[in-house]
């Protein structure tokens, strides 16, 4: 599921990462969840998977596979998971923090390029940009909907980004230490990028490489799927 990280790996993660902590939300990914934590685990000995009210053996799947797993009794959604793998990395020191996908689609490469960036410019956040980088996979609709989307943050933001809804991303302690998320569903990443402004953030995108899978898509990266995006941009701008 995951590529090989080249061989220029090794001299990327030079710096010392063990403040890093890796936080995964996941619901009902048991089927992936260990392979995604195992491949974090290559970089990264920090990783915090939220079992957001799963049925399904997720939990046990992470724990299994190295992770430290929170459990929601109920799903609370993606937004409620970040911010509970938020609070626990920063309560066990975390000097970085990384949010990752639980269904596959992030490589954990990236992040350790997005660390030194952040560190080479001494910003407080570097996103992920899959419009900078690889969308493998993606419908033409979604990427419509996307597209869309950054056009609503620009607006909305101030920000000059071009990845609006991507899960990856590099936080600094200090600076993620200010997020708090109360939209629970897919307007969180837009609540993220409204926070970073609010607090004028320095921050910059790098590209990453996003891979669309069959199972990825029957999660709900569906093209029928991405107008709950836009659907969630609104609803939560009309609540403010």
């Amino acid at each position: 599921m995951h590529p090989t990280p080249p061989a220029s790996s090794a001299s990327k993660s030079a710096r010392d990462f063990s403040s890093v902590w890796i936080v995964i939300p996941a619901y009902n990914e048991g089927a992936v969840i260990a392979d995604t934590v195992l491949h974090a685990r290559t970089m990264f000995k920090h990783v915090v998977v939220i079992n957001d009210g799963s049925s399904d053996d997720t939990g046990i799947a992470a724990a299994r596979a190295g992770a430290a797993v929170v459990n929601h009794p109920v799903n609370l959604g993606q937004g409620a998971a970040l911010q509970t793998g938020i609070d626990y990395a920063l309560v066990r020191g975390a000097g970085f923090v990384a949010t990752f996908d639980a269904d596959g689609q992030h490589c954990i490469d990236d992040v350790v390029a997005m660390l030194n960036h952040l560190q080479d410019k001494n910003l407080d956040v570097v996103l992920g940009s899959r419009f900078l980088g690889n969308a493998i996979g993606i419908s033409r609709l979604r990427r419509a909907v996307l597209w869309a989307a950054i056009i609503f943050t620009r607006i909305t933001t101030g920000l000059k980004l071009t990845d609006a809804h991507n899960g990856l991303r590099v936080f600094t302690s200090k600076s993620i230490a200010k997020i708090n998320l109360y939209q629970n569903r897919m307007a969180h990443a837009s609540e993220i990028l409204e926070q970073i402004a609010k607090h004028k953030m320095t921050y910059a995108e790098l590209g990453n490489t996003v891979r669309y899978t069959s199972y990825s898509i029957a999660k709900g990266q569906s093209s029928s799927n991405s107008i709950n995006i836009l659907m969630d941009l609104f609803v939560g701008r009309l609540r403010k």
